[in-house]
């Protein structure tokens, strides 16, 4: 089933896909290799063992451009979080100005399409692009590397605090139907610097359309970067999307996905600590509803010593929604002192949704504090019975339990405006049946 993809890139290279920089091309042509190699994960594979990718393979979408006159009229503002952010809007993978919003940035500050920050960035790009996010073994890498045209470049200059957020703004919409958007951003936030970018996956009516996305991150010493990823596609969409990292010393990396959309959705986030005294935190609420699969991988890897890394994952199934968490913490032996806590709580609320939960720690250290583990539940009958004996009937009680379950991770995010859209969400989707 990858012969269509394999047609696509001989097309995309012949009609002026190869834009790039030699470099770039050189990357696209390793990367379709690799992929006409691996094809697709199956459920063998162990990192795919609970999630069958069967429904992109046999859906052959087509990974040629959305004519950009089938866009049409779109209002943002559903999917904007206050007027001061720098957003950067696409439809259906292609940059839009007309729809985008520019705010103060400071001094040096970039925020560029991709195809832009090839003439404007070509040493940034060429230095992180493709270095971060490796497609030796990950098929998905592997497509998208080898379609690499559009998504956006983010460099936030050394010493630089952003006080507003940038946001990533990605839409698709009924153009987009049968085919493939494969989005590709690179983030690089310098020493001592701060920032937070939010990228947003979000689907305009209920088109079948798939989205493979990429997201590369370099922090460097004692930088901060906050990254929220929403994914909240249309119902009848596929979605993997991998967001790989690379810290150095003293850096801190919060990394929050809310996932709630798309009928099957893998979202990966990957980091390594490669420096003394580097902090990561990763967390994360799915909601699924109907026969929704909602796949999370993470992979903390601990490579030298004196680190902390923090995960907490919450889900909440109904219908007949399959959940998926597979995490993993690596300490390598040179990293002694390594801190690391990992948890994953799901909450079921009928008898058909389920959830496989895998959280994993391998430690090659002598010296560590590292934990992990998994709750699976319903909602607490007592608590129930204690509020509807206070007064409040059983679907309201029902409503306020599983908000209360959900609240405790979303409140890990500092944006406020953020925090209290993603709540309204989760609040719209649980009382509405």
């Amino acid at each position: 089933m990858i012969e269509s993809y394999l047609r696509n890139f001989e097309d995309f290279s012949a009609n002026g896909g190869m834009f790039a920089p030699k470099s770039m091309r050189a990357l696209r042509l390793s990367a379709i290799t690799r992929f006409e190699q691996l094809g697709f994960p199956t459920t063998r594979n162990e990192d795919w063992h609970f999630t069958s990718v069967s429904p992109i393979v046999e859906g052959q979408f087509a990974a040629v451009a959305v004519p950009v006159a089938a866009v049409g009229t779109i209002d943002v503002s559903a999917w904007s979080f206050g007027a001061d952010c720098h957003t950067l809007v696409f439809v259906n993978g292609v940059y839009n100005a007309a729809l985008s919003a520019s705010a103060t940035l400071p001094d040096g500050v970039r925020v560029l399409p991709m195809r832009d920050a090839f003439d404007a960035m070509p040493t940034l790009v060429e230095d992180h692009l493709g270095k971060i996010a490796s497609f030796d073994a990950h098929s998905f890498t592997a497509l998208n590397t080898a379609f690499i045209e559009h998504g956006a470049v983010v460099h936030v200059p050394a010493g630089v605090e952003l006080v507003r957020p940038i946001h990533l703004l990605y839409l698709g919409n009924s153009a987009a139907a049968n085919r493939v958007v494969q989005p590709r951003n690179l983030i690089v936030v310098g020493t001592h610097a701060k920032a937070t970018i939010i990228e947003s996956y979000a689907g305009i009516g209920d088109g079948t359309y798939f989205t493979n996305t990429v997201t590369e991150v370099s922090l460097g010493e004692g930088a901060t970067l906050t990254h929220l990823k929403l994914q909240r596609e249309s119902v009848n969409a596929f979605h993997v999307g991998t967001l790989d990292a690379r810290q150095a010393r003293d850096s801190h990396f919060f990394s929050f996905s809310f996932a709630t959309g798309a009928a099957l959705s893998r979202t990966n986030t990957y980091t390594e600590l490669r420096g003394e005294g580097c902090g990561a935190t990763l967390n994360g609420l799915y909601l699924g509803n109907r026969d929704q699969v909602i796949d999370h991988q993470t992979r903390i890897e601990h490579v030298e010593p004196n680190c902390y890394s923090r995960e907490l994952y919450k889900g909440i199934l109904d219908g007949a929604a399959h959940g998926v968490f597979n995490g993993k913490v690596y300490v390598h032996p040179e990293a002694q002192k390594t801190d690391g806590k990992q948890t994953n709580n799901t909450l079921l609320l009928s008898e058909r949704a389920q959830i496989d939960t895998k959280p994993q720690l391998e430690i090659f250290a002598d010296d560590v504090k590292c934990t992990h583990g998994a709750t699976v539940g319903r909602l607490d009958e007592t608590s129930l019975f204690y509020m509807k004996s206070r007064g409040i009937n059983a679907r309201m009680a029902r409503e306020l339990l599983t908000y209360a379950f959900a609240a405790d991770v979303l409140e890990t995010i500092e944006q406020v405006d953020v925090r209290e859209g993603l709540e309204a969400a989760t609040l719209v989707r649980y009382t509405e049946h």
